[in-house]
Formats: structure tokens, C-alpha cells, sequence
């Protein structure tokens, strides 16, 4: 802390000085004395933006610290990896099915698609064979000749 002169200490400094120093060699320690100020004052300013320069990046070390605990730590952040690696596991799983069924498609040989009586606007009848009791006794000769 500097001590605080008043004008009238100034003015009793400044008649010391003229006194013991002279009038030209006053100017001149002026001077030196101007210029030994400035040099102090301005290693004062650099020890102080010094530490300023210290205080300010040991607060974006922390603010650095709580962002990297925020991004570990936000549920949103896990949520979101949870949904990534159960959509990754779904795709692989649909990709495996159609695989294997591309492949059983190429290992059989080709056969119809479907068959008459499965779709419904199909008239023609079926291949299938009537049974001989569904048959009617008039058509047979047989029961003709038994009558």
C-alpha cells in the first residue's frame, strides 16, 4: 500500500529536492524517477494479468471437469445409447431373417406359387379325385346292370 502525500507534502518533498539536487540535476532525476515508476508499474500489471491468466484457466480446467462429468452422467446421453444399440441389435436380428430366407428361397427348386383353391375368384375345379361314394349310382354302369 502506497502512502497517501498531500499537496502540501508534495510541495515540501519537491523544495528538499531543488535544494539538495539543484535545478539542473532535478530534471534530469525526475526523470529516472518518472521512468523507474513506469518500469514498476508495469511489472506489476504483468504479475497481476499473470495471475489473472492462472484464475482464468483453472476455472475453464473446472467448467472443462463438470462438462465431461455432464456428458457422462446425463441420462439422456445413456438413453440414447441404449435406443442406438437396441435398433442395432433389431437391424442385425431382420438381417439375419432375410438372409436365411433368400437363402431358402434359392435352395429350393421353383414351385407354383399357389394353387387354384387357395385364391378365392378361381372357378375351374379341383384335381383332386372323387371318391367312389360321392358318386352318383346313375353314372355307374355297374348299378345299372344290377337293377
Amino acid at each position: 500500500m502506497l502512502p497517501q502525500f498531500g499537496f502540501s507534502e508534495l510541495l515540501f518533498l519537491v523544495i528538499i529536492a531543488l535544494i539538495i539536487l539543484g535545478p539542473k540535476d532535478l530534471s534530469l532525476t525526475m526523470r529516472k524517477l518518472g521512468q523507474f515508476v513506469a518500469k514498476g508499474r508495469s511489472m506489476a500489471n504483468e504479475f497481476r494479468a499473470a495471475f489473472d491468466d492462472i484464475a482464468r484457466q483453472a476455472e475453464l480446467d473446472d467448467l472443462r471437469k463438470e462438462i465431461e462429468d455432464l456428458k457422462r452422467d446425463n441420462a439422456v446421453t445413456q438413453a440414447v445409447d441404449e435406443l442406438k444399440s437396441v435398433e442395432k441389435d433389431i437391424n442385425e436380428s431382420v438381417m439375419r431373417e432375410e438372409r436365411a430366407v433368400a437363402e431358402e428361397l434359392r435352395k429350393k427348386p421353383d414351385a407354383p406359387q399357389a394353387s387354384d383353391e387357395t385364391q378365392p375368384n378361381s372357378k375351374a375345379e379341383p384335381d383332386t379325385p372323387v371318391a367312389a361314394d360321392d358318386a352318383a349310382p346313375a353314372n355307374d354302369p355297374q348299378d345299372k346292370a344290377a337293377s
